[in-house]
């Protein structure tokens, strides 16, 4: 498993509107400049947030978006797997029941159901909030 870009920029939009919500919505061109990624990558990863109703939008002057819940409601988890699919280690974890002809017999099938409960319970522990306040306490002891 390898998270895409849009993957690891969706993460960066998303705690970057946590952390300059101030109850009115943000322009996509304030988030690109902080953030250093196109205004034109931005409008390709912010359709999915959108669809899974993660963040409101507004058109006009003082248009832009919001997240349409508490950072703290938000997990790691649940942005990537928008963005990303599902995120097991390997293909034969990828549908709820295993397809593979050899998982009867698999030596190794234990070994990727652990990795995967392992993956699956971390990034589904850390909320948005929490990397918004790791963010914090590094700018803080620099």
């Amino acid at each position: 498993m390898k998270i895409t870009t849009k993957g690891r920029y969706a993460l960066r939009v998303m705690i970057d509107l946590a952390i300059h919500d101030r109850g009115k919505y943000i322009p996509l061109r304030d988030i690109s400049a902080r953030q250093g990624i196109t205004v034109k990558y931005l409008e390709q990863i912010i359709p999915s947030l959108s669809r899974a109703g993660y963040l409101r939008s507004s058109r006009g002057n003082s248009g832009g978006y919001r997240l349409t819940r508490r950072p703290t409601e938000y997990t790691a988890g649940e942005i990537l797997r928008t963005m990303e699919g599902n995120l097991a280690p390997v293909a034969c974890l990828e549908d709820d029941e295993n397809q593979c002809p050899r998982c009867g017999d698999c030596a190794t099938l234990s070994f990727w159901e652990g990795l995967d409960e392992v993956i699956r319970q971390y990034v589904d522990s850390v909320t948005l909030q929490d990397l918004v306040d790791h963010l914090s306490s590094n700018e803080n002891q620099t």
